[in-house]
């Protein structure tokens, strides 16, 4: 499996078509009808290389341009194909200052949309999506996954336990997990080992 991608799209039958183009491309499909359902999935679907959404959702004509900055809020740093019939300067404007790495006009064709998934990953996000990623390939639960976002934000273990109401013990014996987990020794090599993957 090549990734997974987060589609939102409301029309029924063409959020069915690009599901399918999308298996057969090699990639996860998660698909959602709007940006509601889209962050309900998010906490289920696991690391997301690439969101797709519609900038028209239900009527509204920037919900997909808006779901871009609740998706950051919600973690999901992955780069953004946004797709749109309706590309009128200003949407396209406000696109690209919420973060999207693409858009693609309607109509287009399967291979489109794929080609498109595939040159956003492969420019690879920021560096928020890279960290993510990193994290992903080694099994951290949860908290491990909060207090390496911290440590990697430079916050002392100290800091952690006061941001996240532990005792400091409790924060060095996750921030030991975490090391082990990903074969480093030290905050220093943890950088390096983030910062690399």
């Amino acid at each position: 499996m090549k990734g997974t991608v987060l589609l939102v799209e409301d029309e029924f039958d063409t959020r069915e078509l690009l599901g399918r183009a999308l298996e057969r491309a090699g990639y996860r499909g998660v698909l959602a009808a709007d940006a509601e359902s889209a962050l309900e999935l998010v906490p289920t679907c696991g690391f997301i290389d690439v969101v797709v959404t519609d900038v028209v959702i239900r009527g509204d004509d920037r919900q997909g341009i808006h779901l871009i900055g609740r998706l950051r809020a919600a973690g999901v740093h992955a780069p953004v194909v946004v797709i749109t019939a309706y590309a009128d300067v200003e949407k396209v404007k406000l696109a690209l200052n919420e973060g999207a790495a693409h858009l693609l006009e309607k109509p287009f064709r399967a291979p489109a949309l794929i080609a498109a998934i595939e040159q956003v990953r492969e420019q690879g996000g920021d560096m928020a999506h890279a960290i993510d990623r990193a994290l992903a390939r080694v099994s951290l639960t949860d908290k491990e996954r909060t207090v390496a976002r911290h440590l990697l934000n430079g916050l002392s273990s100290t800091e952690i336990a006061e941001v996240e109401k532990n005792s400091p013990k409790t924060i060095r014996q996750h921030v030991s997990q975490i090391y082990a987990k990903c074969g480093v020794g030290s905050r220093a090599e943890f950088f390096r080992w983030a910062y690399v993957q």
